[in-house]
């Protein structure tokens, strides 16, 4: 058989590497062997060893012409990896047909394929695999030889006996199939969300080393610049206005003294304080957030408080943003017309609110909201036309449906570390539709006011730079 490798741009989180299970069956088949060899020369009990080995021998072949043909470090596809593991589940049940079927206490060895398939297989491949190991038990426990004994009075096993087996062994094959699969299911997915996650962090902390970039070259520049400035000011007071030098000059000067006014700007937006793109009121912080989703075919209402108090600024934080960013994207791909975000303020506490008048979250879901892998799916059909549904089943999906149920998880995290705490919940009667409430303490929002930024300061006039006259 050949084996298909699974290829770069398709390896994900449920290839197999092919050293993985010619390790395992190396084990198979030293277990197998001290078996043997205890059952026949330990114990002394009389049964067709040769015949045993010579099916060890076919496993311990198999390994070494994997060995010698494919690297240990490649990756199968689910097919190839289904039909290893379908050759061990066929080599174990010959095994066992030679010594006593469902009556040998090593027939719960069956299940191993299976277990290893359901940590590293889609559910539908554990199933075929499944399948086989039920129908080689069936085979089992209506045909094999005699149970290795001494004498040649062998134990007969009642047939009530065997049946028992043979259920136990399938409901053990189904629970701990299910079992194992769920486990390792949800290790890969807390893997994956968290690296997600992680990538989004990378991406904020790389905007952050630009800033910082951008701060470095400011102080380095201002010098030179302001030198240039001077130098062409200089310059224009000296050449005459009907030279055909003027013009050149003054333009001159008027980009040097632009690029100045950048990198001032560039000063400021790298600190906590200064430029004032740089803090953003919360009715600022709301605009921008909502402004990219206006014209998705959803009508979004922003409801602000009129004279509440001084509005609180914060500092304009990709974090936040992002995460604000996301869950109002969700509420769009759910609501059937209208989505309302709100904010209020008071001296200890900020609120931002985002209701949609969608189907809302099923109640059975709502505790889970905000879990990675908790994707968006849908019981059933309301309007055809729309593709609605009668209930938003579960919640966790950036741009709708179809999504890996990642975008609540990430926007809840990054939110979460700027100190907000979030509620998902349902409208109450008689309205209709989700509602994600989040708040931070006034004083984890608040930004302080920024101190005005000192001019760069021009040189004095020196001789090393002499006046062109």
């Amino acid at each position: 058989m050949t084996l298909a490798i699974a290829p770069q741009t398709e390896i994900g989180r449920k290839a197999v590497r092919l050293d993985t299970l010619v390790r395992i069956r190396w084990l198979a088949v030293a277990g197998q062997s001290a078996a043997v060899l205890g059952v026949r020369f330990g114990l002394g009990f009389e049964f067709p060893a040769s015949l045993c080995f010579l099916l060890i021998a076919c496993s311990a072949l198999v390994n070494v012409v994997l060995k010698v043909r494919y690297p240990g470090n490649i990756r199968l596809t689910e097919t190839s990896a289904v039909w290893l593991l379908g050759y061990d589940i066929v080599q174990l049940t010959g095994l066992l047909f030679l010594t006593g079927g469902l009556g040998n206490p090593i027939s719960f060895l069956l299940l191993a394929p299976v277990m290893v398939s359901a940590t590293v297989l889609p559910p539908g491949k554990t199933l075929v695999l499944g399948g086989v190991a039920a129908l080689a038990a069936t085979g089992l426990a209506m045909w094999h030889w005699p149970l290795p004994w001494h004498g040649e009075t062998r134990p007969a096993f009642p047939v009530l006996y065997v049946a028992s087996v043979w259920v136990a062994l399938l409901l053990s094959l189904a629970f701990m199939g299910v079992y194992a699969f769920r486990v390792a299911d949800e290790a890969r997915k807390l893997a994956d969300a968290l690296l997600a996650t992680e990538l989004v962090m990378a991406r904020e902390q790389h905007l952050s080393a630009l800033d910082g970039l951008a701060a470095a070259a400011a102080h380095e520049l201002g010098t030179p610049l302001a030198t240039i400035a001077l130098v062409s000011k200089e310059l224009e007071r000296e050449v005459p206005r009907e030279s055909e030098w003027f013009e050149d000059i003054q333009l001159l000067r008027s980009q040097s003294e632009r690029c100045r006014s950048i990198l001032a700007k560039l000063r400021s937006l790298s600190g906590e304080s200064g430029h004032p793109f740089a803090r953003m009121s919360i009715r600022e912080l709301i605009e921008e957030v909502v402004d990219p989703h206006r014209d998705l075919g959803v009508a979004i209402d922003v409801r602000l408080p009129e004279g509440n108090g001084k509005a609180p600024v914060g500092a304009r934080s990709p974090t936040v943003l992002y995460g604000l960013g996301n869950l109002l994207e969700n509420a769009v791909a759910f609501a059937d017309s209208r989505v309302v975000v709100g904010a209020g303020w008071t001296d200890d506490l900020v609120t931002v609110t985002i209701d949609d008048d969608g189907p809302g979250f099923a109640p059975d879901v709502i505790d889970r909201i905000g879990e990675p892998y908790v994707s968006t799916r849908f019981r059933s059909a309301r309007r055809e036309a729309g593709g609605r549904a009668d209930t938003r089943d579960l919640a966790g999906v950036t741009g709708g449906r179809g999504g890996l149920g990642l975008g609540v998880f990430i926007a809840k995290t990054l939110l979460e570390r700027s100190g907000a705490e979030l509620e998902f919940g349902n409208r109450r009667g008689p309205d209709h539709g989700a509602s994600v409430v989040i708040s931070w303490k006034r004083s984890d929002f608040d930004l302080p006011k920024p101190e005005e930024e000192p001019e760069i300061p021009e040189p004095a006039v020196d001789s090393a730079f002499p006046i062109i006259r």
